[in-house]
């Protein structure tokens, strides 16, 4: 079955309005299904919380989401850097939804203007639409792209021991698929394992594909080998590329003024990767950095890598990669 992993800036009551919560921890998870058997499709809304104390939470969300929706309730420098993230992490369809608070007003020319800038190309609403809009207007941004042929791709964002099933990874299919008995690694260890069954929306099934939120539960595996942010490929795939250090060319953020300089502290987030870094040397456009935990980055390069620096406040986006090469 179709999904799409949504983006959702906004109150808890108009997440719950979309969908049904399922799950709730740093980033709360809502869905909504439509249909029944191979015909049903999913919408899975992800709401980071922390913000804007955190921006892990809202970079993990962006590291899956295809699509967003953001409720701007007011306009300051927190909807800025949710906007660069967004347009960092290159989702440019979406809908906007001006819904002031109570007493206040914001300009739809200046937010136009801000879209605009940042090249969203999303639809914009000044009051709030009815939720069957919201819905079909999501289902109709689906792509149905088959990425189920790609290499498999799986970062885990939890684990844990469950009596009588063992030991269960829980991360979301980047590409590729992934089957029962199939013999899995986890890439930064090197260590194996065997898919002794798969949970999708809570039904077991006998594959989960790309979109999917996936249960695994791994024999032959020691529970140590699962921590958050480690990935799950299949054995000799070569998807991923190991970097203690890299060389990188970086695209700047919008509106991000801070200059990064040597010795500075950044992080890059990629596929639920979140890896400290320092700047040992910077050349014209050229940055290098030694990783304090390895970086690994995609063979080919089909999704973005977001670099932060935690204390540029008001603006923790401080850009994209645009070439990496391992040192």
């Amino acid at each position: 079955m179709p999904v799409l992993n949504i983006a959702l800036i906004g109150s808890e009551n108009f997440a719950r309005s979309l969908a049904k919560k399922s799950d709730s921890r740093d980033i709360e998870s809502y869905v909504f299904k439509e249909g029944t058997g191979e015909n049903s499709r999913i919408l899975s809304f992800l709401r980071p919380l922390k913000l804007p104390d955190s921006i892990r939470p809202l970079l993990s969300v962006l590291n899956v989401a295809k699509v967003g929706i953001i409720e701007i309730s007011k306009v300051d420098s927190s909807l800025g850097e949710i906007l660069v993230s967004f347009a960092c992490s290159g989702i440019k369809k979406g809908i906007a939804i001006i819904n002031p608070e109570e007493g206040n007003w914001i300009d739809i020319d200046q937010i136009n203007m801000i879209f605009s800038q940042l090249k969203l190309d999303w639809k914009i609403y000044q009051s709030m639409p009815e939720n069957h809009e919201i819905r079909e207007l999501m289902f109709g941004m689906m792509n149905h792209t088959d990425l189920s042929e790609k290499p498999l791709i799986i970062p885990i964002d939890q684990h844990f021991v469950v009596q009588g099933i063992g030991l269960v990874g829980i991360g979301y299919v980047q590409s590729g698929q992934i089957k029962k008995h199939d013999t899995i690694e986890i890439i930064s260890l090197g260590e194996k394992g065997i898919v002794r069954s798969l949970q999708v929306m809570d039904d077991n099934v006998d594959a989960a594909y790309s979109g999917d939120r996936v249960g695994i539960a791994i024999r032959n595996l020691r529970e140590e080998a699962l921590h958050k942010g480690c990935i799950i490929v299949h054995p000799n795939s070569e998807v991923l590329v190991k970097h203690n250090n890299s060389s990188i060319i970086m695209n700047k953020a919008p509106f991000q003024k801070k200059q990064i300089k040597k010795d500075d502290i950044i992080h890059a987030s990629s596929d639920l990767q979140f890896v400290v870094g320092r700047i040992t040397n910077i050349s014209e456009d050229c940055i290098k950095v030694n990783w304090e935990n390895p970086l690994w980055v995609r063979a080919e390069k089909v999704n973005e890598i977001i670099l932060t620096q935690l204390d540029a406040n008001p603006m923790r986006i401080i850009g994209t990669v645009k070439e990496i090469m391992p040192e």
